[in-house]
């Protein structure tokens, strides 16, 4: 078997497994890989490449803007694989070359060329990848090859991924214990393992899952390292506002980013533009949520009062959450010394219910998609998230500590009686009823308990 990596560590990425179905599709099209900066999509394009083709031929558009010219000259497949050939020096196989078109979004022409990849070139494997393609797409006068090319989308590392490579024995452990889970036979996971589930949990919702931070982590533990990276990393994010947003909202897209930690830090978590700017109106600041949205950086939940299906039919498009794309950097916007998570003083008990609902989002858009919903009745009652799935609505309850009481869970199943509702937090297993809660470290197998 072939082995992955993350810069140099051996952490293992499930988006492999991915790709190689991908790869092996006789119906395969061009792929398109969509994720925010830094989550690692480069090196994992190329680590592909590396470990399941003879070869592979890399193209960046923001690097390399000399390759934009050809491709306004020509869409025609063969006289591209030929330019890229001869500038590259290598040769460009069927089946054989995985042939990675990297920052696409700095090029639309070679992007609209993947539809001629498809219809007269599909025996080639061809990859595309960019930071900022949501807003590419997005742009006026940008064409789309709709239709013609495969989507993929690459987040930050994960809880469960990380585990695998800090304590291989643990997450081998929970594997099969997960796997083998019956409902008809519930039983606990062992409560020292339990233990050691929970504060590796807290280590990685400090630190967060992008690839250079844990890279870092795991070669020294140095939390300060860790801290500089992510700070390094916020920075290098707003460095892009300027380069690639228009003028008129750069200054916008500034204040809500700087400022988007402050609706979190309300209890409610309510979106309210007046803490970003005085007297902000939605349609001062439409533009910069939707940027910060396509480019990954932001989730976007909406709240929904009345519970029916589909539930994005019921959501109320001006009432809403944004979450950031990764929990680390949160931290890092907050501006919490990683020992405050680590060991929760009376400092991180004002956030550590902001940091753990993150968590579990972004477990949700990893397994089900990124349009995500909470449910709320006014100001009597609010559910962290609602969950549609195989025909069924399930809410969700996201508690950071050992207490599980949820009085607004309690009156959301009450009201609409859902066939089974969950929550998360620092207990152990547990099921009453048609209520389970699970432990916050199995967020990433949220899929398996429903199924």
């Amino acid at each position: 078997m072939p082995k992955y990596y993350i810069y140099k560590m051996s952490i293992k990425r499930n988006i492999i497994k991915d790709l190689e179905k991908w790869k092996n599709n006789p119906h395969r099209k061009p792929l398109v890989l969509q994720g925010a900066r830094q989550v690692g999509k480069s090196f994992i394009l190329q680590l592909f490449g590396k470990d399941f083709f003879e070869n592979y031929v890399y193209l960046n558009f923001d690097f390399e803007k000399e390759h934009k010219v050809e491709f306004e000259r020509t869409k025609d497949p063969q006289r591209l694989i030929s330019y890229i050939s001869a500038v590259k020096g290598q040769k460009i196989l069927p089946q054989k070359t995985l042939l990675i078109f990297d920052e696409i979004q700095e090029c639309n022409e070679a992007l609209n060329s993947m539809k001629y990849f498809y219809e007269l070139a599909p025996e080639y494997a061809v990859v595309c990848a960019g930071s900022l393609l949501g807003v590419a797409m997005n742009r006026k006068g940008a064409s789309f090859p709709v239709g013609k090319v495969d989507f993929l989308s690459l987040f930050p590392v994960s809880f469960s991924e990380f585990l695998a490579e800090y304590n291989p024995k643990i997450a081998d452990f929970l594997q099969n214990f997960i796997y083998s889970f019956s409902k008809n036979d519930f039983q606990q996971i062992p409560e020292i393992i339990h233990s050691q589930l929970i504060e590796i949990y807290k280590i990685y919702l400090c630190m967060g899952g992008m690839p250079e931070s844990i890279n870092r982590f795991l070669e020294n533990r140095n939390w300060q390292e860790v801290d500089k990276i992510n700070n390094q990393i916020l920075i290098s994010y707003t460095l892009d506002f300027a380069k690639h947003i228009d003028s008129k909202d750069i200054l916008r897209v500034h204040k809500l980013w700087e400022n988007i930690q402050d609706n979190l830090a309300k209890e409610d978590r309510k979106f309210r533009y007046a803490l970003i700017e005085k007297n902000a109106r939605a349609r001062d600041y439409e533009n910069a949520i939707e940027w910060l949205s396509l480019t990954g950086l932001v989730h976007k939940v909406f709240g929904v009062q009345t519970p029916r299906l589909p539930v994005s039919s019921y959501k109320n498009s001006s009432t809403f959450k944004l979450y950031l794309s990764d929990t680390g950097l949160l931290r890092t916007k907050f501006k919490l010394d990683s020992l405050t998570v680590l060991k929760g003083d009376r400092l991180f008990t004002e956030f550590k219910g902001i940091l753990t609902e993150n968590y579990v989002l972004q477990a949700l858009v990893r397994l089900f998609g990124k349009e995500q919903f909470y449910w709320t009745s006014g100001n009597t009652a609010e559910v962290d998230f609602l969950l549609q799935k195989s025909g069924e609505i399930i809410p969700i309850e996201v508690k950071s500590s050992l207490s599980t009481k949820a009085r607004s869970l309690s009156l959301y199943r009450k009201n609409y009686n859902p066939k089974i509702s969950i929550k998360f937090s620092l207990k152990n297993l547990e099921k009453q009823d048609d209520l389970l809660n699970l432990p916050l470290y199995l967020s990433d197998f949220l899929n398996v308990f429903l199924d």
